[in-house]
């Protein structure tokens, strides 16, 4: 609440709003088998996971929380305890720092020899790592609950994927955001973020915007379910309409998204993600909605249409070489990802850029409602990241969902990544439970 550095310094207390978050979380993860419970040992971490416990049904066998150092948030000692105006104010250069290159960071220490420079973003990657390498040999195929900061969870999330200190504000997780995060086994191995920075169950449909936030918001989201999503075959760009969940999915995030002020849109032209948008702008009349060729699905070519047994009859090893090595492939008659992504960020760009010829006229931050596909959102979502195509199954799209990527210091600087793949909204809890089909 007094917006104060906080880090290492154990002094502050969980305010009644930090309580009462705390205690939905755990109303939210009401159904959820947890096999171990781990948390920062700083009392406002430790007390969050004591309230999210003690909200858990006491009839399921919960495990006992195991405080660790490994989830300490990051060490800026010299700050702590002061307002961020105040070291805004001692600490200029530091604090532009801070706020444009965080990595970069650095802060030294007297020691009888001299002073110690301390980079404490990139020992928060370090402390992330090791986490990791402790923890997730212990679990496999577990599901841990994770209570601890706004920057470890940050580094522990990119850590997993791959990324290193320069992502550090590419991600933004508020206080008691719920983030699920797949891994396949150790670090290093394949990872799926499956949701980030989850805020429904707080009663914030979509994070708070940040302080002197002036640049757009953009919704990005997914077309509902369609037969084929259902049956697992491959549809690329053979243009499917949504099946009646589909639509239910897309009204469902109409009414997910009506109190929330849209001020143009931009769909892909075919039938499924036009008739998502079109369901959304309903709530939302007088919103223009622009077709964009560049945002259409993957063309899978001679796969469309067929199901994996019938590719993998076709094709002898080639799916398998899609699920684990998605860049390498060359699609019969078809695209490969590096065509996805040339495209894709064409048409972000083209959204980026008239959202910069629109903020000369507007006195607002305006929202921008964006409907795509499974293949081109996850393009999308590695760029803006900073992976590759070879990370593609990196980022998981449900069917409806929504991701926020916001621009709080305008169109043409760094994105931040501030919710990814809600799906709470369709009242199935915070896993994403829609269709897990072919694209």
């Amino acid at each position: 609440m007094q917006r104060r550095v906080q880090g290492h310094c154990d002094e502050a207390s969980l305010t009644e709003a930090g309580r009462i978050g705390a205690r939905q979380v755990g109303a939210a993860l009401q159904g959820l088998k947890l096999d171990a419970i781990y948390s920062s040992p700083l009392r406002r971490a430790k007390a969050t996971a004591d309230l999210i416990v003690e909200t858990l049904p006491q009839s399921a066998e919960l495990p006992p929380i195991t405080t660790t150092e490994a989830l300490l948030e990051v060490n800026l000692a010299l700050w702590e305890g002061m307002t961020f105006q105040a070291v805004e104010e001692k600490f200029p250069e530091a604090y532009r720092l801070w706020r444009d290159r965080p990595e970069d960071l650095c802060m030294e220490f007297p020691t009888p020899e001299g002073p110690v420079e301390f980079f404490p973003i990139r020992a928060l990657y370090d402390q992330a790592r090791q986490f990791w390498r402790e923890v997730l040999p212990q679990h496999r195929d577990q599901t841990l609950l994770v209570v601890a900061h706004s920057g470890i969870n940050r580094a522990l999330i990119q850590t997993a994927m791959g990324l290193e200190p320069k992502d550090f504000s590419k991600f933004l997780i508020s206080n008691c955001g719920i983030s699920v995060l797949n891994l396949s086994g150790l670090l290093g191995d394949p990872v799926q973020l499956e949701s980030l920075n989850l805020t429904e169950h707080l009663g914030e449909p979509l994070p708070k915007l940040r302080p002197k936030h002036k640049g757009p918001r953009i919704l990005l989201v997914r077309h509902g379910e369609t037969d084929w999503n259902r049956d697992k075959r491959f549809q690329g760009q053979i243009d499917v309409p949504m099946n009646d969940t589909g639509r239910q999915q897309a009204a469902a995030c109409a009414n997910f998204l009506k109190a929330t002020p849209i001020d143009w849109a931009v769909s892909s032209p075919m039938l499924r993600p036009k008739e998502t948008a079109d369901i959304i702008l309903k709530q939302h009349l007088g919103v223009d909605l622009t077709l964009d060729d560049n945002l259409r699905e993957i063309s899978h070519g001679l796969w469309e249409g067929k199901l994996e047994a019938e590719i993998e009859q076709s094709y002898p090893g080639m799916l398998q070489q899609w699920k684990q090595a998605p860049a390498t492939v060359q699609m019969p008659e078809g695209e490969n990802l590096q065509q996805v992504w040339e495209r894709a960020i064409a048409a972000w760009t083209a959204i980026l850029e008239t959202a910069q010829e629109r903020s000369l006229s507007s006195e607002q931050p305006e929202t921008i409602l964006v409907a795509a596909h499974d293949a081109v959102n996850k393009a999308l979502l590695c760029y803006l990241a900073g992976l590759g195509p070879e990370a593609f199954w990196t980022f998981k799209q449900g069917n409806g969902a929504v991701t926020v990527i916001d621009y709080p210091q305008g169109p043409a600087a760094r994105p931040i990544l501030h919710a990814v793949n809600i799906t709470s909204f369709f009242g199935t809890g915070v896993l994403d439970k829609t269709a897990a089909g072919a694209l």
